[in-house]
Formats: structure tokens, sequence, C-alpha cells
């Protein structure tokens, strides 16, 4: 078999699966086909480029987002340790400076003597070893592939982006720096946040329900339905349909104002945007959780109505886009291989694997695993204890009807026999322990072999 292998997208996953299969001596021709062929979501050429949050979750050992990763650092993910070396204030959280983590992860490839980075669009599957993490904007052309191929219609969701200001442009008058439950008193948090009155908030909600929305031609009822169906990932819900499922839904959604007060008046505010940090010189935030399909010129009138943004200036305002994905439980093994061929390999959302790290992880997966078949080595599956041998079981075994979607959580993982009283960050600890001890374990017999590929 050859010693190549053709990896389909540039972006979290295809970079990823390109270093480790690199690292591990495949030769690598990585095909992005930005910017020459452009999104409607990416704004540059650069590999990595992230397009919603700049936030690639907890960093807490004891939360899903922090076992997955420990489990990308014990298995040695590049993308994890530019994401660090990019890191923003955040909290607990790790979130980085995207401009930045896009070169870095772009500078690694580029220089990888073993990748080659071509820019064009791939339309139809190679019949050679092959890695396709052409996301969740994967063209109409390779759609039409990938679809044939598995003999299933590709199934949908939408994703939605959120605005970003110009920190100059914040009022700090009235908004706030606060991280949640912040007990030390000298540290002023790494969130702005922008707090509601009552009234205020009401207000608010009423102009989102009426505002106008960008036209989505057919798309428009399939949100609608995608939603009652499950197609549309819970977490990238625009604010102006969870706006539509009640006037509270917002305050007890994205702004929520748990572990806050509001240092003008003492109290905790009624409901409040919080604003996060997207780049390493803090002159850009993000609203986090506000993902909308208004007009533009709606989304500047709504939220400068938002107390503290009222002279707000916007870098990008939000947008909602199609997302696909494939039907993985009918068409994928959990070492992420297609059913019936074996050197087809699939990585990232396209493969309903939701959030960053998710992405991350599963471009490992495969890349690790394509090294591994073309070196004639037994392939990975990783324990259903582990956070990402859970994710790859949870993409490949759901029930088709039910299949949306997800992110790295504790509900994937098989259950702990605990006492009743167990709380929710020891029982989170418990999941991480026997996360971390069943990985290593299973990495000290499976990859102990020296040689060429991992």
């Amino acid at each position: 078999m050859t010693d190549i292998i053709t990896i389909i997208g540039g972006g979290l996953a295809g970079s990823e699966a390109a270093w480790q299969a690199a690292q591990c001596g495949l030769n690598v021709q990585l095909y992005e086909m930005r910017p020459s062929t452009p999104t409607g979501a990416h704004l540059s050429g650069d590999l990595a480029e992230l397009v919603c949050s700049n936030s690639l979750g907890s960093n807490l050992p004891d939360r899903a987002s922090g076992v997955l990763k420990n489990e990308l650092r014990q298995l040695n993910s590049m993308l994890l340790d530019c994401a660090e070396a990019s890191a923003l204030p955040a909290g607990a959280a790790l979130a980085v400076d995207r401009e930045e983590f896009a070169h870095r992860v772009t500078e690694k490839i580029q220089s990888h003597p073993n990748i080659k980075i071509v820019r064009e669009e791939v339309k139809e599957i190679p019949q050679t070893p092959v890695i396709i993490a052409s996301g969740p904007l994967t063209s109409e052309s390779l759609s039409r592939s990938i679809a044939k191929l598995s003999g299933e219609e590709n199934l949908f969701f939408f994703d939605a982006i959120a605005p970003i200001v110009h920190a100059e442009s914040i009022n700090l008058e009235v908004a706030f720096r606060a991280s949640r439950y912040n007990k030390n008193e000298e540290d002023e948090g790494d969130y702005i946040n922008c707090p509601f009155t009552k009234d205020e908030y009401y207000n608010f909600v009423g102009a989102l329900r009426s505002a106008e929305r960008i036209e989505l031609r057919s798309f428009e009822e399939a949100i609608r339905a995608g939603v009652k169906a499950g197609q549309f990932f819970e977490g990238c819900l625009p604010i102006e349909i969870i706006a539509e499922r009640g006037v509270d839904s917002l305050a007890f959604g994205p702004m929520r104002p748990v572990g806050l007060r509001d240092p003008r008046t003492g109290r905790r505010p009624y409901a409040v945007v919080q604003l996060r940090q997207d780049n390493l010189a803090g002159s850009l935030y993000n609203l986090v959780g506000f993902q909308t399909n208004l007009k533009f010129h709606e989304q500047k009138r709504i939220l400068r109505t938002i107390p503290g943004l009222e002279n707000a200036e916007f870098e990008r305002m939000g947008q909602m886009h199609r997302n696909t994905f494939i039907a993985s439980p009918k068409i994928l093994r959990p070492t992420l291989q297609h059913i019936t061929r074996d050197d087809l390999f699939f990585a990232g959302q396209i493969t309903g694997v939701e959030g960053y790290m998710g992405n991350i992880a599963t471009g490992l997966l495969a890349g690790l695993n394509a090294a591994r078949l073309i070196g004639g080595k037994t392939l990975l599956t990783l324990p259903h204890e582990t956070m990402l041998g859970a994710l790859c079981h949870y993409i490949t075994h759901s029930d088709l009807k039910d299949f949306q979607p997800m992110k790295a959580n504790f509900g994937i993982l098989p259950a702990l026999v605990l006492e009743k009283r167990t709380g929710k960050r020891e029982r989170g600890q418990l999941y991480a322990d026997r996360a971390a001890n069943v990985l290593k374990e299973y990495t000290s017999k499976t990859l102990q072999d020296a040689g060429k590929f991992i």
C-alpha cells in the first residue's frame, strides 16, 4: 500500500489529522479549497480558522471538555499545543486569539517536510487512502459524492456565529468586568458583563421577536422543522429563535445572570450579556452565546439597546449557515473508517461530533489510524471509558432517527457506580480519573511498539 495519504479539509480536524499522519511517516497531501473557493463563513485562507466562538471550552479537569483536553495532551495533539500558546484570559475556559492560533497551526503544517498543502477544491472522493475532514461547510460537489457513496442523503443542521465588537466602544460605566462566582475581589474577571433590569430585558426580548431576519430561501422553514426534529444543535440556536420559546428563555439560557453581581447596585442583574476577549490585543470582544440571523441593520439597532453597548462598533455581524454531516451510525466504524472501504476515513464536524475539541480529537484519531492502516498495524478503537472513545462510539452506534451532533459530556460515558450523595464536581473527577487511567493503560499496551508508525 502507498505511503501517501490525501486529507480533504484544512480545518481543525484536517490539520490535526495531517500532522499526526505526517509525524507517523506518511506523505500527506492536504487539500484546502480556501481562499480561492470561499465558504461564506471563513474570512481567511489560514488553516484551522475558528469561525464561531474563540473558546475551546473548559480547562477544568473535572469537566467533560477538560477530560477530552487531557486525553489530547496524552496523545500529543499539535493543535492543542497551538491553542495553549495562543491562550487569552477566559476564567476556567481555554479561549484563544483566533488569528494567532490559525497562524501557528498554518506555520506548523507548512513547515512539516512530509506535508504538502494543495489549494484546490476536491469534488470527488479519491480512490486512494483519504481522510475527509471537509467540515460542516463541505462543498456541494463533494457533498454529492459523499451522499452517493453512502446511499443516504446527507443530514443537516444550521449553525450561526455571534457578533464581535470593538472593546473601545463598550461603555464600562455601565458594563462591568467579572467572572461568574468570582471570589477574589482584587481580580476584575475575564468577562465584560452588560447588566439588564427586568424592564430592559423584556424590551430587548420584544425587539428580538419582531426584528427582521435574513432571508434563507428554502432554509427558513427547514430551520423551524429542524429545531423540532433535533437537527438544529441547541448550542448554536440563534437568540431570536430562543426568544420565541418564551419571554424568559434567554434569561435562563445565554443571558442567565447566575454568579454575577452588578457593582453599581450590589445585586444580581435580571439578565446579562457576557462579552469574551477575542484577540490577544484585547481590542475585540465577542458576545457569548449570541448567535443570530437578524439582518445586519437590525442587529446594530437591537444590540445597541444592550446596556453598555449603546455606542458599540462591530467588527463582525452575526450570521447563519447550513452545516452538513453524514449519517455516521450507518456508514462509520469507531475507528472512523467507512464501513465498506478500509482506506476511507472521516473526521471532524462532518461526522456529527460537535465542538472544537471534538473536531481536533477525531482528526487526531483518524490521522493515527490512517497511518496504522498503511503501516499494517491494528487500528485504534479507544475504550468507551475515555471521552474520545465515547464520542466515537456515540456517533457510530446511535439510533439514526435520534442522531444529532454531540459534544463531549459525561452522559455518553459508561455509568459509574456511585454513592447517592456524590456531588457533581466529585462525580466529574471520578469520571476524569477513570478516563485518564483507562487511556494510560490502553496506550501503554497498544502504542508501546516502536517503529515508523505509532
